[in-house]
């Protein structure tokens, strides 16, 4: 069976320790394929600790993988575009979104007819991860295309997302 190549890619960062091995990834896929690379970075206005006082977000943040910011979010897309430089991609778009991360992923790659979602994910080691669901696994689910998933050296259990101040 022949494998095909890829003519767009989509990524997604956080902006945590696992967002650049992520985007490397994908950037040298998007290289060595000659494919269009899409980086996404989702993000909020609302600081967690203003959302934790609102009733609707009672029994959790639903918002995980979700940088919390305009500017921190600018920051990651920043550091994201300067990683796919280096690995030598073409970046055809690098897009600030605000909203649920699986949401912004999948619907970028509907809207580019992309052919990959790239993204980070820690093993889900809690139960909160299992009961409540993971950017990936939401990804997963709903990407109508292939979908790698890229995880930390070394195996850490839990990554900071930055936070505008």
């Amino acid at each position: 069976m022949a494998m095909k190549d890829y003519n767009t890619i989509i990524v997604g960062t956080d902006g945590s320790a696992l967002a650049a091995p992520t985007v490397a990834r994908a950037a040298w896929l998007a290289n060595r394929d000659d494919a269009d690379l899409v980086i996404i970075c989702a993000f909020s206005e609302l600081p967690r600790r203003v959302e934790a006082k609102n009733p609707a977000t009672i029994g959790g943040d639903s918002r995980a993988g979700q940088v919390i910011g305009k500017a921190a979010a600018s920051a990651a897309v920043a550091a994201a575009v300067a990683i796919a430089q280096a690995e030598g991609a073409t970046i055809a778009a690098a897009q600030l979104v605000d909203g649920d991360p699986a949401k912004a992923l999948v619907q970028a790659a509907a809207d580019r007819g992309a052919d990959l979602i790239v993204l980070g994910a820690v093993q889900d080691r809690s139960l909160a991860d299992r009961l409540l669901g993971t950017t990936a696994e939401e990804v997963t689910k709903r990407a109508a295309c292939d979908v790698l998933i890229v995880r930390p050296a070394g195996g850490e259990a839990e990554l900071e997302v930055p936070e505008s101040g």
